[in-house]
C-alpha cells in the first residue's frame, strides 16, 4: 500500500498485488469484494479481468491494482511511484 497523496490529485491511496494465476487473481478479487461488502463501502468501478492479467478497483481515495507478475513487471507501478510513503509492504 502506498500514501500517494503528496504525489497525486486523483487518490490517496494504492494497493498492488500479485496473483500467480487467473484463478488467485479471481480470489483476490472476490475476497475485496466480500470485505468492501461486509463492510458497507461501495465497491466503485472496476476495469480489467484476471484474463487480462490486472484488474483495477477505484475506490475514490483508494485504488486497488491486482497483478499478474507478467503485467506487474511491465507496468512497474512500484518505480513510477517510487516517490510515494509505503504505508505497509508484504512479501
Amino acid at each position: 500500500m502506498l500514501d500517494v497523496r503528496e504525489l497525486c490529485s486523483f487518490a490517496d491511496y494504492f494497493v498492488i498485488c500479485s496473483g500467480t494465476s487467473s484463478r488467485q487473481i479471481d480470489a483476490i478479487w472476490r475476497e475485496i469484494d466480500e470485505i468492501l461488502k461486509k463492510e458497507g463501502v461501495a465497491r466503485g468501478r472496476s476495469e480489467g479481468d484476471s484474463d487480462s492479467g490486472w484488474i483495477l478497483l477505484d475506490l475514490g481515495d483508494v485504488i486497488i491494482h491486482i497483478f499478474s507478475p507478467t503485467q506487474r513487471d511491465y507496468y512497474k507501478l512500484d518505480e513510477l511511484w517510487h516517490k510515494a510513503k509505503p504505508v505497509i509492504r508484504i512479501q
